[in-house]
Formats: C-alpha cells, sequence, structure tokens
C-alpha cells in the first residue's frame, strides 16, 4: 500500500512541475531572466526535465512492491502487442507530419544567420495547422497514439494501473489548454476543422456544422 502512496506522490509531483514549466507565466519568466538566446533553449531542456523526471517516477515504482492484476492470454496478448506496434507508428507519422525536431527543441536552435537571436525570438516563424494525415481523421493523434500505447498491454499491475491513470488525467488535461492555444492562435480555421474533425476517436464526429468563432 505505501508503494501506491508514494507513487501517486512522486506522479503528483511530477504532474504539478511539468505543467509549471509548460505554463506561459513560466515561459515568460524565464525569456525575461535568461534573454532571447538562451530562450532558444527552453523546449530542448523542458523536454530533456521531462523525461528524466518520468524515469524517476518508474524508478520509485520498480523500487516499490507491485501486484500483479492481470496477464491477456493468447491471442489477446497478441492483439493487444500488434495495437501498441500500430501506436508507435501511428505516434512516429504524427512526429513527422509536425515537425519532431520542433517538438524536440532542435529546430529552436538552429536560424536564418542574417537573423540575430533577439530577432528570431521577436519574430517567430509562424506555425501552420495541419489537417491532413492522421489529422485529417482525429484532431490529436499523438494523445490517442499514447493512450493506445500505455493502456494496450497485455500485463497490468498495480503501479502500471496508476501510472496509466495518471498519464491518461494528463493527457485529456493536456488537450484541454491546447484545445485553446490553438482556438487562439488558428481562430475561425480551427473551429471550422474541430467542428468536423473528432479530438481523440476517428469516425466519431457527426456535426458537419462549422461553429463561428467567438475568439
Amino acid at each position: 500500500m505505501m508503494g501506491i502512496v508514494w507513487l501517486v506522490l512522486t506522479l503528483v509531483l511530477w504532474g504539478i512541475l511539468h505543467s509549471l514549466m509548460a505554463s506561459l507565466a513560466f515561459k515568460e519568466t524565464f525569456k525575461r531572466l535568461a534573454g532571447p538566446f538562451m530562450n532558444r533553449f527552453y523546449r530542448l531542456f523542458y523536454n530533456a526535465f521531462s523525461v528524466f523526471t518520468l524515469i524517476g517516477v518508474l524508478a520509485v515504482a520498480a523500487g516499490t512492491p507491485d501486484q500483479r492484476l492481470y496477464t491477456l492470454p493468447f491471442p489477446w496478448s497478441a492483439a493487444f502487442i500488434l495495437l501498441e506496434v500500430l501506436g508507435v507508428l501511428a505516434l512516429g507519422h504524427s512526429f513527422m507530419q509536425t515537425n519532431i525536431w520542433e517538438f524536440i527543441g532542435l529546430k529552436q536552435l538552429e536560424g536564418p544567420i542574417e537573423k540575430t537571436a533577439e530577432e528570431q525570438y521577436l519574430e517567430p516563424e509562424p506555425h501552420k495547422l495541419v489537417t491532413s494525415g492522421l489529422y485529417g481523421y482525429i484532431r490529436h493523434p499523438l494523445y490517442s497514439a499514447g493512450l493506445v500505447i500505455i493502456w494496450l498491454v497485455p500485463v497490468m499491475t498495480e503501479h502500471l494501473l496508476v501510472i496509466d491513470i495518471a498519464l491518461t488525467l494528463y493527457i485529456f488535461i493536456g488537450a484541454t489548454f491546447e484545445e485553446r492555444k490553438l482556438r487562439r492562435e488558428f481562430g475561425q480555421s480551427y473551429l471550422d476543422y474541430s467542428a468536423v474533425t473528432p479530438m481523440f476517436i476517428p469516425f466519431t464526429k457527426w456535426n458537419k456544422t462549422p461553429r463561428k468563432s467567438s475568439v
């Protein structure tokens, strides 16, 4: 029982730190204190911090007593593994559609030689709304693929269940904030897109009438 408690506490701490660093207030403070040039490293640092702290959470899970809840028999186990492989492929395809290097934080480190670091910071490259490929079926294929990967494991333990629930909640919360950001960034174009494209599950959007912007 104490293992579950410690795991929950570390997951809550991870979520708080991750959310804090993703907030606009934290980013603006970092920009002000670190300056335009160092701000180019923020995305890379943010991703590295998230990965290493999540490894710490997994270390807590591995270092405390756990209990198996179920093991799927064949052929269900094989089917789940196949779906997880498809989830990994969908994740990779979605990354490629949305510029994986920018997501990682490496693209931000480059820029035209004729522009100074401050000019690149003040005049960032505009983003393009992606609606093709997997994004033509769901608005957040990265999140959907992640949910498939974490939930369709053929062996489930107490610790893994707690981690999956926490990550699922975080994905839904993150998607909600991302939706707000995309509506601000793309306005009516994103409202039209979201009116006919489901959020997570393909072929579940029956409303085909675009909404008018209230942004």
